[in-house]
């Protein structure tokens, strides 16, 4: 994981042509149903940890992690014990 703020990440994800970048907070033990979102995304995980799952397949996401969800593709979310805080760069 780059030693990175939140200013920074932001940055250079604007440079790179995204959107919206967003701090993301998720409490502990948090679980969403299948979704889809409008938009991709690029992210990276800060805090905590969480499984995602896309297309049957479960990914266990922790501290350091990057990961990317395409516009359109449905997935679901897990969080752990502590919860998760991920950076998320959204490109419409």
């Amino acid at each position: 994981m780059q030693n990175d703020t939140f200013e920074a990440f932001q940055e250079r994800k604007l440079k790179e042509g995204y959107d919206q970048v967003l701090e993301r907070i998720w409490e502990a033990n948090f679980s969403n149903e299948p979704h889809d979102h409008p938009f991709n995304t690029d992210a990276i995980v800060i805090k905590g940890e969480y499984w995602l799952t896309v297309n049957g397949q479960v990914t266990h996401l922790q501290v350091g992690d990057r990961f990317k969800v395409a516009r359109g593709v449905v997935h679901s979310e897990r969080y752990g014990p502590e919860g998760a805080v991920f950076w998320a760069a959204r490109k419409n």
